[in-house]
């Protein structure tokens, strides 16, 4: 598989890894958009939020996703608040074909964001 982020789950290209656990991944974004910019992935490829569907496995690797990220974001000190970014598409600016969710925080983010 050519997904540059299956290659840094399986540890064929380097990252900065914050946390790990068996269903997902959280590491630096080599070109931050605020003081704290961390993408979290599933280690499942899923090219994109337009391709999950109401089965189990789904469910519960976005149950899971969504419940770590408040643990994430108190690791990473962001105790004033964060931002969490899932960028869909082409007019969306999903550069990535591996779902993936950006965690902002660090500073007060601006409105609207696009």
């Amino acid at each position: 598989m050519d997904c540059i982020f299956c290659k840094i789950i399986n540890r064929e290209i380097p990252a900065e890894i914050v946390y790990e656990d068996e269903e997902l991944l959280a590491f630096r974004d080599l070109s931050p958009q605020a003081p704290v910019h961390v993408l979290i992935i599933p280690k499942m490829h899923i090219d994109s939020l337009d391709e999950i569907n109401e089965s189990a496995e789904h469910k519960e690797i976005f149950g899971h996703l969504l419940a770590k990220v408040h643990e994430i974001a108190a690791e990473l000190g962001l105790e004033n608040g964060y931002r969490l970014v899932c960028n869909q598409g082409r007019d969306g600016l999903q550069t990535v074909k591996h779902l993936h969710f950006h965690l902002l925080g660090g500073r007060q983010m601006t409105w609207p964001p696009g």
